[in-house]
């Protein structure tokens, strides 16, 4: 396996054991993505998962708990790696709407698949964040998982870029609410146009989500 060129930063909390640190914890992320891509969270099994990696089921609950906290683990892995995307983006950037644009277009814009992580494949795993990653919070469970810090590199995100919004206007009184209408709604149209193009204005071949939200922030932000 190649050497990985980034490490991306996951709370320890959601992990018995960081996945990162072994051949076989990569192996389990790896394929779990590629499971539940093509079986759905309900469908997928830590009993399947040890029949695709060769490996004995308890070998994968000595690093994840349950399957919930497994999917809890690959969003906020996605919103870590995101905001990541968002820093090398931005860096050097000294006007403060250019900076929120090129964020934005971050959160909006179709996913490539990063080389420099080796064992991740970005475009299927956003996928299920598309698909599945609302089941990782809307649970009965939500309020003792926020009190654990399970859901921190979402928050951090998404303050991050509410940041930005403050830089173009220091007055703007929903910063977050606004962001996170952003990332909820863009990937909500992505679906909508792959399965219910009825419910969307997205066209084959025009980057007309990514359009939308910029025209929607920088409306709401410069009115």
């Amino acid at each position: 396996m190649q050497n990985l060129s980034i490490k991306i930063n996951v709370g320890s909390e959601l992990c018995l054991k960081n996945p990162d640190s072994s051949e076989l914890g990569q192996k389990i992320i790896s394929n779990s993505i590629l499971l539940i891509d093509e079986l759905g969270f309900e469908s997928f099994t830590f009993k399947k998962l040890s029949l695709k990696i060769n490996s004995p089921e308890s070998s994968i609950y000595r690093y994840f708990e349950n399957k919930h906290t497994l999917l809890v683990y690959l969003t906020s892995w996605f919103w870590s790696w995101t905001e990541y995307k968002i820093v090398i983006a931005t860096t050097n950037i000294e006007v403060s709407i250019e900076k929120l644009e090129k964020a934005i277009h971050v959160l909006t814009k179709p996913i490539l698949v990063d080389q420099s992580i080796s064992y991740v494949n970005e475009v299927i795993l956003n996928k299920i964040i598309i698909a599945e990653s609302v089941k990782a919070f809307h649970t009965k469970d939500v309020d003792e998982e926020n009190k654990k810090g399970c859901f921190e590199t979402y928050k951090y995100m998404v303050n991050r870029v509410a940041a930005m919004v403050l830089e173009v206007n220091p007055l703007y009184e929903y910063p977050r609410m606004l962001i996170s209408t952003v990332v909820e709604g863009a990937h909500q149209q992505r679906f909508f146009s792959e399965h219910l193009p009825a419910l969307t204005d997205s066209k084959k071949g025009e980057d007309s989500i990514t359009e939308f939200y910029t025209q929607l922030v920088f409306n709401m932000v410069l009115k």
